[in-house]
């Protein structure tokens, strides 16, 4: 099948996916552990295939250990570069892009890909991507993986927004801003939901300013959130992660 999308910058680190697949594991677990086939494709892995490599071993461990990830990209230089890190059947490296090279995954992870495309053509590829039935785990990162934000979508619609930090390192929630996915990154402007997301995430941060360090503050920030009615998921387990998921249309 010939790829769908463009070449992207390609720039990428170990450990860089780290938080997002730790939630892969967590919310597309039971998806995978059902399957017949737990197939994931990691779409756009970029110069370097360290990231998929990670994604095949951290699912391995934590959700079964016959999962198997395909790496796909569009650039045929950087999969060739990949085949020394193949283990057939459990991890292999493609040409792909939004079509999937005709895989039928349970779920695809796709990041730091469609921040590279106009806003306008999002929808499209989400629908691409999961016209197939799989869960799409979409998002972007700062470069070493400590400020992440992703969305899932199913059938072409978005269902959740994460925000997840490392919470030793942040400083003030207004850095999210800065890596929002793409379909959102342009709507952090007054009378838009995101914009006013940011706004009382950060006005809690400011008030629960506590001695006892940031994952504390982080946990009595989220439930400060809770509290004001904001309809946030999951529970203090994954809060003292440093994340923060809602459903998207909130």
């Amino acid at each position: 099948m010939k790829p769908v999308g463009a070449i992207t910058r390609g720039t990428t680190n170990p450990n860089r996916l780290r938080r997002v697949d730790n939630f892969i594991a967590y919310h597309c677990g039971p998806l995978l552990k059902e399957a017949a086939q737990p197939l994931v494709v990691d779409l756009g892995y970029g110069a370097t295939p360290v990231t998929a490599v990670e994604l095949r071993e951290r699912l391995a461990d934590a959700v079964r250990v016959d999962v198997t990830v395909v790496g796909l990209e569009i650039d045929p230089v950087r999969v060739s570069a990949a085949q020394p890190f193949a283990d057939p059947p459990w991890l292999e490296f493609r040409r792909g892009g939004f079509e999937l090279a005709g895989l039928t995954p349970v779920v695809v992870r796709a990041f730091n890909v469609l921040r590279q495309y106009a806003e306008d053509e999002v929808a499209a590829a989400w629908r691409t991507m999961t016209a197939t039935g799989a869960v799409l785990v979409e998002g972007t990162c700062d470069e070493l993986g400590r400020i992440a934000t992703w969305t899932v979508v199913e059938d072409g619609t978005p269902a959740t927004l994460t925000l997840s930090a490392r919470l030793p390192v942040l400083e003030h929630p207004a850095v999210f801003a800065e890596r929002l996915p793409k379909a959102l990154i342009h709507h952090n402007v007054p009378g838009h939901p995101v914009h006013e997301l940011l706004r009382a995430l950060s006005r809690a941060w400011e008030t629960e300013a506590t001695p006892f360090g940031p994952r504390q503050r982080w946990l009595a920030t989220v439930r400060r959130m809770r509290a004001e009615g904001w309809p946030v998921l999951g529970g203090p387990a994954r809060w003292r992660l440093g994340e923060l998921t809602l459903p998207w249309p909130a």
